[in-house]
């Protein structure tokens, strides 16, 4: 009776206090969401006897556990941030929470309130549609009654004074923000207006100050963060304030890596020079190239500078220090099975380190959904809204383009088979024509529908090419890469044949040949040591040449694989060359 009457003394204390929980289903437990710390800040300014409480859950958590961290405490308001790859989660959170709490005032925003307000019944929830910095002040007046509406509708570049304030305080980085990705805007809106995008429904561009997102920038690097990712729709839409940005986050003393969404015919030839100063793992680039055919790109509307894109995003590959995240789209209109076999080509050609070949989404009450029928899209009605087939591409197409793009996600998005895919890329290898080749072996293997270890992947690469012409180098080359990934034996497959010089036979013949002085240029404290721990291997010289260990490229080369890591952006084995007589 004791531990009754204190919960329910409790329970008062709080429904008196005015608690209103914060909540996002995030996809990982590194993200953060952004979104809650701006609706906190809000309900702060215009509703103060509120006591808000920010609560990330992510989708893999399991859902009763995180319905009782909700209605723990039985508050007064629970506000839900509902996005694509929460949507599912969220409806059933909201109803469950409404069952629990009859009471209590449920808020929704996010991308998806729009979508969810046509499936939850009414009575449920309300909804907030658009920016909730731009919600009719009537709205708090409501919440405190009880008497919210159905729908609010919130506009960012329709208030009369359009600010973005600091969404974090000190506390955040201790709590919410702790070992997580930091998300962070410098201007909201896009300069584009592709119709398959959700800012496509709004026009407008806003940029915060730049002193403003100086200051800010230097609090959150306070914290010492991994990663700050940068939400900005295009991050370099005005080049002179892009290149203002870097030179200052350039000039920090920290480690963290910044992420940016990028459009690449936007650079100058400033910012070129300015990028060769950033050193590995400092900043990352996603850049959304989506098609290279004419006809696609002017159906959605992407106005994009087609040859200035190669040259630009070939260039930044070449530094070798910025991760370059590159995207297609699959699906979109006009973009047949060959088009969107040259688009691969022209992206492969530019050496991006990632390339990143999504389905389209439809995506509720944009540009592309209300003309779906024209084009003849057939597309899930569940989120994400994966299409399935259009005018150009029926469900068979649309299924094999789908598997090879999980191709080229298995055997490129990662760091195993840099040489190899470097090799193909010089010698203008129909790249289409070999994923699609990799492809059928996975369609007999069954391997698109496991997850492959390196040595599979490795193997599958090496079958694959038995009967080239230049079969022998690309065997040199797998060994190389396969060696550069930290291994220190070959597996069968890459063997060196009995008539040829072994990795036992180059490791003795250097302990014969090298000088007793010598330890190479990392810390080891002896020779013995160097040849204890290191990994030996002859390559010919068109491989060396290829590889540029040899600047004559005129003979062969018995390589060292050290134990240390180079300090680059793939971050392999590091190397050292010696002529082999």
């Amino acid at each position: 009776m004791i531990m009754k009457a204190q919960r329910q003394e409790k329970n008062n204390d709080l429904q008196s206090g005015r608690k209103i929980k914060l909540v996002a289903l995030n996809a990982k437990f590194i993200h953060s969401c952004l979104a809650l710390f701006y609706v906190r800040n809000e309900l702060r300014r215009n509703y103060p006897e509120a006591e808000i409480e920010i609560l990330q859950l992510t989708i893999n958590d399991n859902m009763y556990e995180s319905l009782l961290r909700i209605t723990e405490d039985q508050p007064f308001g629970v506000f839900f941030s509902a996005a694509i790859w929460n949507s599912d989660k969220t409806e059933q959170l909201v109803r469950d929470v409404r069952n629990c709490l009859p009471d209590c005032r449920i808020v929704v925003g996010g991308p998806q309130a729009g979508v969810l307000s046509e499936s939850l019944e009414q009575g449920l929830c309300s909804m907030v549609v658009g920016e909730f910095e731009g919600i009719d002040p009537a709205f708090y007046a409501d919440l405190d009654s009880g008497e919210l509406k159905p729908k609010y509708q919130g506009s960012f570049f329709k208030l009369p004074k359009r600010t973005l304030d600091y969404p974090f305080c000190e506390d955040d980085f201790e709590d919410h923000l702790k070992n997580r990705h930091i998300y962070y805007e410098t201007s909201r809106g896009c300069p584009y207006a592709c119709t398959y995008c959700l800012s496509a429904a709004e026009r407008g561009l806003f940029h915060k100050d730049l002193e403003q997102v100086k200051a800010e920038l230097l609090d959150i690097l306070k914290y010492k963060p991994k990663v700050v990712r940068f939400v900005d729709r295009t991050f370099n839409d005005i080049p002179e304030r892009a290149y203002a940005i870097w030179e200052f986050l350039i000039e920090q003393d920290c480690d963290t890596l910044f992420h940016f969404e990028i459009a690449p015919d936007r650079f100058s030839e400033e910012m070129h020079e300015l990028l060769k100063k950033v050193e590995h793992g400092r900043f990352q680039f996603e850049i959304g190239i989506q098609s290279t055919n004419d006809e696609t790109l002017t159906a959605i509307r992407r106005r994009i500078d087609k040859v200035a894109v190669h040259p630009i995003i070939k260039r930044l590959a070449e530094l070798n220090t910025i991760h370059l995240h590159v995207d297609l789209i699959l699906g979109l209109p006009y973009e047949t099975e060959e088009s969107f076999a040259r688009s691969f080509a022209d992206v492969f050609a530019m050496g991006a380190h990632y390339i990143q070949m999504g389905l389209l989404k439809i995506l509720p009450d944009t540009p592309i959904c209300h003309g779906a029928d024209e084009y003849g899209y057939r597309h899930s009605s569940h989120p994400p809204y994966s299409i399935f087939a259009n005018k150009w591409l029926n469900h068979e197409q649309v299924s094999e383009l789908y598997w090879l793009c999980e191709c080229v996600e298995k055997f490129y998005n990662n760091r195993y088979f840099v040489s190899f895919w470097a090799y193909l890329r010089l010698q203008d290898e129909d790249i289409y024509n070999f994923f699609s080749r990799l492809l059928e072996v996975g369609e007999r293997s069954g391997f698109l529908h496991r997850a492959l270890t390196q040595e599979t992947l490795c193997s599958i690469l090496y079958q694959l090419c038995q009967d080239r012409s230049d079969r022998e180098l690309i065997v040199e080359l797998l060994r190389y890469d396969w060696l550069r990934c930290g291994f220190r034996k070959l597996p069968d497959f890459l063997d060196i044949p009995e008539n040829e010089e072994d990795m036992v036979a180059t490791r003795d013949l250097l302990f014969k040949e090298l000088p007793d002085n010598f330890t190479g240029v990392f810390a080891y404290k002896n020779r013995n040591q160097f040849f204890k721990r290191s990994v030996f291997l002859k390559i010919s010289s068109q491989a060396a040449r290829f590889l540029q260990l040899d600047e004559r490229g005129a003979q062969a080369l018995r390589i060292a694989f050290l134990q240390e890591r180079e300090k680059t952006l793939y971050g392999h084995n590091a190397v050292l060359s010696f002529p082999a007589g």
